[in-house]
């Protein structure tokens, strides 16, 4: 792997990913500017460079004016990540200066990049000494460093040109491999890496020259002739050319048939040799002049409910057998309880027409200590097709050539239930067209030769709902109908729950539906109401569960602990204490054996009851410091990737630095991919933060929770869980307060304040923020104190009271500049031209908004020069100086589109509108108000909302729209109102004027 360390040391990466590893501990290497820095050092091998190459290589024709600071302040950095605390002279330096430049200096194999031309060179002298296997392992290996596309979350155009050559190196050794694997006779085996190949670069005649012959050799002359149809089409399409010399000879080749194609039988290699299959002659029809008919399935439930697409699509699978397709072999697969046999039986009693010799049925017992030999299932087989006991073979292979025999030219269906594997199915299945089989398995048999898997899920709620009414009485169950949708969903809709519950309400008439519900409410209870007779979910569940290996057990009792929907493989891996790869085998072997779901590639969650079952074997199983410490594991983990997506979207801050992160992370390329990590995991993160609010014994368990709460505060722009950061807010503070944990306490009034403020909650906000600033003073924290003093500023600017913003502004611009801060100065002086337009200084504000926007440019920061361009295009409207201001707010609406920031996208179209109504261009004003509506209400955005009514109004008055422009102020200024917002009053008199034609000049003021 490209992160393994050797002998402890420093490791790089560049075929995917820029990344550095020290001692296996993926190294956080900053914001991509410094990742394409360090990429070109790595690039040139240990060579120098100078200031002016990096610069160039980096920025391009667009470097900033202060890029040679810039420049040296990234290498400063990445001298610090590469080298922490490295004593003087105690060895050469790694990251060292060149005259006026640097170079980096590593040992020996320290770059996946040398050792992946290290193996094409060793595959190169293998070829030429009639070594081909070795030459193909050692391309293989070499191939196998790329980990996506080479130089990801570098920039620039030295990246750009180094990225194209080093996917044309990965791609020539490819192709070279797929030459070595053909001359070894591997056709087989390389056909459908080609396939995929070839859909990816289309237009590469020697990779569609290759898998025309491994088709070819494979037998499937068609196919071959039909990929160089295809081929030359693209090519005459694309490039208006036609194939080359190489590949219209291969083609004529294939035509004639030419013997030179077939591969050199001393090149084909051990494994690429079938084995001969010794079966016994058939038996001869004389010893068995007329086989019976079985009819061995079992009975079909008399209330069979739901299921009809998945009944149909088997259906038709099982009518349409022919001799190019083979033997149609459905496994049914899905977790204990989902109703796998019970969809079997009925599909093939429905399918009786279908095979008039008979159904053949074997209970293999997969999840039981005495699971079905196959050749045990085969002499049932037998004699059910009229073979005597003597005559039956004692060789497995034997009885299974013997079934086959006794299947062909006859029209069977074969049933095995409960299947622990393919090896178990593989004997049992026939071999001839006419026949079919259906399997159903906790496993899903991927494994099993041309099967067609068809998982099953738990039913839908109405079909839940008409199973659970059909056991228990469709009288009991209409009287109650919301009672009963309430137990059907406590079941999870698993069938066999589903079941239970309704069976017990049948057998108990002094019971109500309503009854149930408080029964199965109790998670801890739960399993144990699901029983009746010889009937246990949780029985059905622990069949599964004891046939895990102790790795699986473990790692299915220690996934149910977090209380988040669902999990990453990244996350899980730290709650197992794993490397990212062995935890994904894990969590894949739990998916194959139905005990996990996989909603979507990389992410796994229980069914509800499997939740709770695992959680119960957790808790007499593990210990409660083995609890706390998994737990600690996927908070650490939570909070190193929120520390590395926050460093990226706010780029200066100092929060980042002062999060107290224990363990390693996520580490992202870009902001908007943070950004996006932080909302797909959102709801995790939230169930994380409230489980250690709940779970915390003392302060310090508490301090991770809290520095979570700040370290997503660009999730907070995105509007998508504002109720989240509400109710996650408040239950790490009242811990806090219990706890007296004084620094978990500041965080958490800071994001609540931001909450408050976000509802424009004003006078709490602010009240929130004071706090916070004077706890900061007193512990000399410095992890919110520029931030908390920025954001009183804002809040009291937001109230009018601008000589009282500008004056925390300058109190929050001297703690930037103390502590060197850029990012901060330029965020104070990009806010802060608001409330000099407020006191009428529109020079004052032009220039603030200005040297803010190139601070942040300067520093590279793209959310913060995003800001930057929103607040001077404020300025910059108000002061008529209209075009420019569309372009600026043009600008940063695409930003905060792409990162899907869309509080700000709301605020930005907003402000679109207005600037469109200052120039009379109506049409425009009204299309982005109405986007900004859309927005604003999407996300749950009742201040942004009434802005969003308020520009609309204005636009739609002046298009002569007056009824529908005074409906619009109507209700922003009911929303303002309700909120308490100042804005409120600048509306009342807008509606109290009469209705005219002509634009309203003055913009509202927000955030």
């Amino acid at each position: 792997m490209a992160g393994q360390s050797v002998e402890g040391g420093l490791r790089f990466a560049v075929l995917g990913p820029v990344r550095a590893w020290r001692d296996g501990a993926e190294l956080d290497l900053g914001t991509p500017l410094q990742r394409s820095i360090l990429g070109m050092l790595l690039l040139r091998e240990g060579r120098a460079v100078t200031p002016t190459e990096m610069i160039d290589a980096v920025w391009g024709d667009d470097s900033p004016p202060r890029a040679l600071g810039a420049l040296r302040t990234y290498v400063s950095r990445l001298r610090t990540v590469l080298e922490p605390d490295r004593p003087a002279r105690s060895r050469p330096e790694i990251l060292t200066s060149v005259g006026r430049g640097y170079a980096l200096r590593l040992p020996d194999g320290a770059l996946d990049l040398v050792r992946f031309e290290r193996g094409l060179h060793e595959a190169e002298a293998a070829r030429k000494a009639g070594r081909p296997s070795a030459a193909a392992e050692a391309l293989r290996s070499a191939v196998a460093l790329f980990e996506g596309e080479p130089l990801a979350g570098a920039v620039g155009p030295y990246a750009e040109h180094q990225r194209d050559r080093l996917v044309e190196c990965r791609l020539s050794a490819v192709e070279t491999l797929m030459d070595v694997d053909l001359e070894l006779g591997r056709h087989a085996d390389v056909v459908s890496e080609l396939i995929a190949l070839t859909a990816e670069h289309p237009l590469r005649e020697r990779l569609r020259a290759q898998l025309m012959l491994a088709l070819y050799r494979c037998g499937r002359q068609g196919d071959a002739l039909a990929v160089f149809t295809e081929t030359r089409q693209a090519l005459i399409d694309e490039l208006g050319i036609e194939p080359g010399r190489d590949l219209s000879s291969l083609h004529q080749r294939i035509l004639a048939a030419d013997p030179g194609l077939a591969v050199a039988p001393a090149a084909v290699t051990p494994a690429t040799v079938p084995e001969a299959a010794e079966e016994p002659e058939p038996a001869e029809e004389e010893q068995v002049p007329e086989l019976p008919r079985p009819a061995q399935l079992p009975a079909a439930v008399s209330d069979f409910t739901g299921r009809k697409e998945i009944a149909g699509r088997l259906r038709t699978l099982l009518s349409s057998p022919s001799a190019a397709e083979g033997v149609p072999v459905a496994v049914i697969c899905g977790i204990g309880g989902v109703g796998k046999t019970t969809l079997a039986v009925h599909v093939a009693h429905a399918a009786d027409d279908l095979f008039p010799d008979g159904q053949l049925y074997a209970d293999l017992r997969g999840y039981t200590g005495e699971a079905t030999a196959p050749e045990s299932a085969l002499g049932a087989f037998l004699r059910a097709l009229g073979i005597p006991p003597d005559v039956i073979p004692e060789v497995p292979a034997e009885r299974s050539a013997l079934f086959r025999s006794l299947l062909a030219d006859r029209r069977i269906l074969v049933l095995l239930d409960n299947a622990r594997d393919a090896a178990q199915v593989i004997p049992l299945l026939p071999g001839t067209p006419g026949c079919a089989a259906i399997v159903t398995s906790r496993v899903k048999l991927a494994d099993l030769p041309s099967a067609r898997l068809f998982d099953l899920d738990v039913m839908e709620p109405d079909e839940a709902l008409s199973l659970f009414s059909s056991v228990a009485g469709p009288e009991r169950v209409a009287a109650e109908h919301g009672a009963a949708m309430d137990v059907v969903a406590a079941c999870g809709f698993l069938p066999l729950a589903v079941r239970i519950v309704a069976a017990r309400l049948a057998a108990r008439p002094s019971w109500t539906v309503a009854s149930l519900v408080p029964r199965l409410a109790d998670e801890q209870r739960r399993l144990d109401e699901l029983r009746v007779g010889n009937l246990a979910v949780e029985a059905t569940f622990a069949l599964g569960y004891g046939q895990l290996d102790p790795a699986q057990q473990r790692a299915f009792r220690l996934l149910s602990l977090p209380n988040g929907p669902d999990i990453s493989a990244g996350a899980a891996a730290a709650v197992l204490e794993l490397s990212a790869f062995e935890a994904e085998d894990l969590l894949e072997s739990l998916v194959d054996a139905s005990l996990l779901e996989a909603p979507a590639p990389g992410r796994y969650r229980f069914h509800d009851l499997l939740k709770l079952f695992a959680r119960r074997i957790l808790h007499k199983t593990e210990t409660q410091q083995a609890k706390t410490l998994a737990l600690r594991r996927l908070l650490g983990f939570y909070l190193a990737s929120a520390q590395s997506a926050h460093r990226l979207a706010y780029e200066g801050s100092l929060i980042a630095d002062n999060l107290a992160v224990v363990g390693t992370g996520r580490v992202f390329g870009a902001a908007d991919e943070a950004v996006a990590w932080l909302i797909a995991e959102g709801d995790s993160l939230f169930a994380a933060i409230n489980q250690a609010a709940s779970d915390s014994l003392t302060a310090d368990e508490l301090l991770p929770a809290a520095d979570m709460l700040v370290a997503m505060e660009p999730l907070m722009e995105s509007g998508t869980h504002t109720r989240e950061f509400d109710h996650g807010t408040r239950a790490v503070l009242a811990a806090a307060q219990r706890l007296g944990a004084a620094g978990s306490e500041l965080r958490a009034r800071y994001v609540l304040g931001r909450v408050l403020f976000a509802g424009n909650r004003l006078t709490e906000a602010e009240e929130q923020f004071r706090i916070v600033h004077e706890l900061s003073v007193a512990r000399g924290e410095k992890i919110v104190t520029g931030e908390v003093k920025n954001a009183l500023a804002v809040v009291v600017g937001r109230q009018r009271r601008h000589t009282e913003a500008l004056s925390w502004f300058d109190s929050a611009m001297d703690w930037y500049r103390e502590n060197g801060v850029p990012a901060g100065e330029a965020l104070v002086l990009s806010y802060s031209a608001r409330d000099h337009l407020g006191l009428n200084r529109p020079e004052d504000a032009i220039a603030a908004a200005e040297k803010g926007l190139a601070i942040f440019t300067e520093i590279g920061s793209g959310a913060g020069t995003a800001r930057a361009r929103y607040h001077l295009g404020i300025v910059l409207s108000r002061v008529g100086r209209l075009t420019e201001a569309v372009h600026h707010h043009a600008e940063c609406l695409a930003f905060f589109r792409a990162s899907k920031q869309r509080v700000w996208e709301q605020r930005v179209c907003s402000r679109l509108a207005e600037t469109f109504i200052a120039a009379r261009r109506y049409p425009e004003a009204v299309r982005h108000a109405e986007q900004a509506l859309v927005v604003s209400r999407e996300i749950g955005h009742p201040y942004g909302e009434a802005l969003s009514l308020t520009v609309l109004g204005k636009a739609l008055r002046g298009l002569g729209s007056t009824t529908r422009s005074a409906d619009c102020l109507r209700q922003a200024f009911d929303i303002f109102a309700r909120l308490g917002a100042p804005e409120a009053g600048d509306l009342r008199a807008l509606l109290d004027s009469a209705p005219v034609s002509k634009h309203v000049s003055e913009p509202v003021v927000e955030p």
